[in-house]
């Protein structure tokens, strides 16, 4: 009998130890955080995040869980942002010029031909990184990193020889650039998200459209439309915002490894997005869609309302635009 009431005891210590054990794990679990992101699974930036979830991961050993929510499964690309802001997600990807409404300095980078190679690009961004990362502190929210998209074209069914070519079609827009870029050249904006491209077509919503080749290459342009003029006019950059208020509960190590991974991602996403621009080029061109350069006549409409465009942008983004274009032209030089 007496020998079995220190059994019993030892019994019971073990069972607190474990459950004081299994408290301090739960205590200790891994921050899990949801992403919602725009695009498709099949999307290079989406590879690109999706990598830099991974490597997060694996730097913290899994005390920081992000998991990506593709193709607006989770959240709307026009709510991203704002559900950043409010704690709905700690984080999440958008493209930057869907915010020229809050604030013109968010579309610099899709201003007809004021950048419109991958230097010039680069240049632009280092010009205006800083004074953007301002704008969106204000607001609690943090620049992780940003990705641009290879330069943008036009989509039709039809050549394009002229501006003439243009008028009156109904052209997919989505941000303020391609809505004004469409209005002087006498198309019809009309807004239009990613997914939703080949039944606005199908559909005769839309009859042409500005976007990338990688977008034309992800939505099976050849299924809808016939012809791809490779204008150049502009690098739009999807970006990764981060809750402040999310971050700064992260441990200093943890949050040293998001922003080396977000360093990681960006240089890697630009690579990946000149690497794209070929690759998509060449499967538009494999699967029937004509591939042309802007005639001398159409270049020169373009390049005027780029300066137009440039112009009004200036007008509107006042000091903070001063200022980044300072800084880009002296970068040029």
């Amino acid at each position: 009998m007496t020998a079995r009431f220190p059994l019993l005891h030892l019994t019971s210590a073990a069972a607190i130890g474990i459950s004081l054990a299994t408290l301090g794990s739960t205590a200790q679990a891994a921050t899990e955080w949801d992403m919602p992101t725009p695009y498709g699974d099949m999307t290079f930036h989406t590879v690109n995040i999706r990598e830099f979830a991974d490597e997060v991961r694996e730097a913290t050993d899994g005390e920081l869980d992000i998991t990506v929510h593709s193709n607006g499964s989770l959240i709307g690309h026009a709510e991203i942002k704002n559900s950043v802001r409010r704690g709905i997600v700690p984080i999440g990807e958008l493209i930057m010029s869907r915010l020229a409404n809050e604030n013109p300095i968010f579309e610099v980078d899709s201003v007809p031909y004021l950048a419109s190679s991958y230097e010039d690009a680069q240049t632009l961004w280092e010009a205006s990184r800083e004074v953007i990362a301002e704008e969106l502190a204000e607001q609690q929210l943090r620049l992780l990193f940003a990705v641009p998209w290879p330069p943008q074209g036009i989509y039709t069914n039809q050549a394009i020889e002229s501006g003439d070519d243009l008028k009156n079609l109904s052209m997919r827009a989505y941000n303020t650039a391609s809505e004004r870029i469409a209005q002087l050249v006498g198309a019809v904006p009309t807004q239009v998200e990613v997914p939703d491209i080949p039944t606005a077509f199908s559909t005769g919503r839309v009859d042409a459209m500005i976007t990338s080749p990688a977008t034309g290459a992800d939505t099976k342009a050849w299924d809808y439309l016939s012809h791809f003029n490779h204008a150049q006019l502009w690098l739009p950059k999807n970006m990764v915002i981060v809750s402040e208020k999310a971050f700064s509960r992260l441990d200093e190590a943890t949050q040293q490894a998001v922003l080396d991974a977000a360093a990681e991602a960006e240089t890697r996403g630009w690579e990946m997005s000149r690497q794209e621009t070929d690759d998509a080029l060449a499967v538009l061109k494999e699967n029937g869609i004509e591939v042309s350069e802007p005639t001398p006549e159409l270049a020169e409409l373009l390049k005027e309302i780029g300066a137009t465009m440039t112009e009004e942008w200036a007008g509107r983004a006042g000091d903070q635009g001063a200022a980044i274009l300072e800084a880009y032209e002296a970068a040029r030089d």
